[in-house]
């Protein structure tokens, strides 16, 4: 790919990162009242009109909102998050408490999103055992209607209650992680294995398996050496936009497990409507979403030759 078009596409990928910004700005600022007058006009903490009218001039609520949007967002640019109006601690550091036990859940369950993904698109391709078949090609579609916090339920039940396999007290840090990775995996996989089964069906009709079939070559050397390599371009697409869901996702499931987290502390900013904190979750999930979106777009010249062949036309 050309440095003109990688520049193009990183400059596209500030471009939606602004706006993201930009839309969450708005929609947390356009709500009736700010997060300052609701939580300390409460008269019972005491507070006169001209105390919190100073505790709304510190977070700048009372400029303009356009001024406001510019101060934001070059503190943002900064690295500076603000203040939590709830706690009144540095958002920066809330978020640097909350981050790493999500992006681990987020990474393991990715990961094991993927392996669960293609071992149901392994096993739909079985020569025999049509019944086995036709029931691993249903699971995508049943896996992807079942609620995350209803997966995470069940498996507390069946896992921890009834197997004793995961200890619900006194876990250790990785026995701990199972039952939230499961959780998360289960409906991340489901459409990353639809469109990885259909790829390969699609991939199974194309002459060039014809011929590689008819000089002799195994049923597993088709599969793993052309059709499973041609097949995993679309899968890669959809794994991008996949894991912008994961952070949308940890909210529900570190909720039901009681895991600290990006989640647990969105849920404790909407409780609070702590403005700064949801607007820092809101950027950093979306830049999470970008950054991810961006790599597998600058990947595919890579992976595809034929893309690199007309990009450097």
């Amino acid at each position: 790919m050309k440095s003109t078009q990688v520049l193009l596409r990183v400059g596209q990928a500030i471009l939606v990162l602004l706006a993201a910004f930009t839309l969450a700005f708005i929609l947390l600022t356009a709500l009736p009242g700010d997060a300052v007058t609701t939580r300390y006009s409460n008269p019972e903490l005491g507070l006169s009109e001209a105390e919190v009218s100073q505790i709304r001039e510190s977070y700048g609520l009372d400029q303009p909102l356009i001024i406001q949007y510019f101060m934001t967002l070059a503190n943002f640019l900064t690295g500076n998050f603000g203040y939590s109006v709830n706690s009144g601690t540095a958002v920066s550091n809330l978020m640097k408490s909350a981050l790493p036990g999500t992006l681990t859940l987020a990474f393991l369950a990715f990961a094991a999103s993927i392996v669960l993904a293609f071992c149901i698109a392994f096993a739909s391709t079985l020569p025999g055992q049509g019944w086995l078949r036709r029931t691993v090609r249903a699971l995508p579609a049943f896996m992807s209607s079942i609620p995350s916090f209803l997966i995470g339920i069940v498996l507390i039940q069946m896992i921890s209650f009834q197997l004793g396999w995961v200890p619900v007290y006194g876990a250790s840090n990785l026995q701990d992680l199972i039952l939230p990775v499961l959780t998360l995996a289960v409906p991340i996989s489901a459409p990353l294995a639809q469109v990885l089964v259909r790829s390969i069906d699609e991939v199974y009709t194309q002459p060039f398996v014809q011929v590689i079939r008819a000089r002799g070559a195994s049923e597993r050397w088709i599969f793993f050496r052309d059709v499973l390599r041609n097949a995993m371009m679309p899968a890669i697409t959809i794994a991008g936009v996949l894991f912008g869901e994961l952070v949308s996702g940890a909210v529900v499931t570190e909720a039901v497990f009681g895991r600290a987290g990006l989640g647990n502390l969105t849920v404790q900013a909407v409780a609070n409507r702590d403005t700064p904190v949801l607007l820092a979750v809101v950027v950093t999930a979306a830049t999470a979403y970008i950054i991810i979106n961006l790599i597998v777009d600058l990947l595919y010249p890579v992976l595809d030759p034929r893309l690199r062949r007309k990009a450097n036309s």
